[in-house]
């Protein structure tokens, strides 16, 4: 019989071809085949409670490459703070990763919202073409619109 957690990935599988989002495609297909090789008991929990942090550094890598291959320099970084929208940029990095450090300890301390997290991010995904950082970005959003509104409703109540 087939599980749940198969026809969930299934679904995760057709929304990926629908919305011809290979990442999603990918995913399923990699989660798939670690299951059909039955490695899921040691691969999933080390994925589970490594995943996000290899992803990042992955990301991070990808970033620095262009530092890496002296396409960006100090030249190219001192001519981006000279403009406003160098700033601007400067500040959004800094404020994404400071949402971000929040929304990885949202993701370790509540499943539940972990689940509504990564459907979200993967109905953006399919439907919208966005692109699957969005767990941690999400968590660490919605880890402060909690403290707001738990900040507001101390003060209402």
């Amino acid at each position: 019989m087939i599980s749940p957690s198969t026809i969930f990935l299934l679904i995760l599988f057709i929304l990926g071809y629908i919305g011809k989002n290979q990442s999603i495609m990918l995913a399923v297909y990699i989660l798939f085949g670690i299951k059909l090789l039955k490695l899921d008991d040691k691969v999933f929990p080390y994925l589970e409670a490594k995943g996000i942090s290899i992803g990042v550094t992955v990301i991070t890598i990808a970033v620095l490459v262009p530092i890496a291959t002296g396409e960006i320099g100090f030249k190219e970084l001192w001519t981006s703070v000279k403009s406003y929208y160098g700033w601007i940029a400067l500040g959004a990095g800094a404020f994404v990763a400071l949402i971000a450090k929040n929304g990885l300890t949202l993701l370790a301390d509540d499943p539940q919202l972990t689940t509504a997290l990564v459907i979200g991010t993967i109905l953006a995904v399919v439907f919208f073409n966005g692109v699957a950082v969005g767990p941690l970005i999400g968590a660490g959003i919605a880890y402060m619109t909690m403290k707001i509104v738990d900040t507001f409703l101390k003060i209402i109540g």
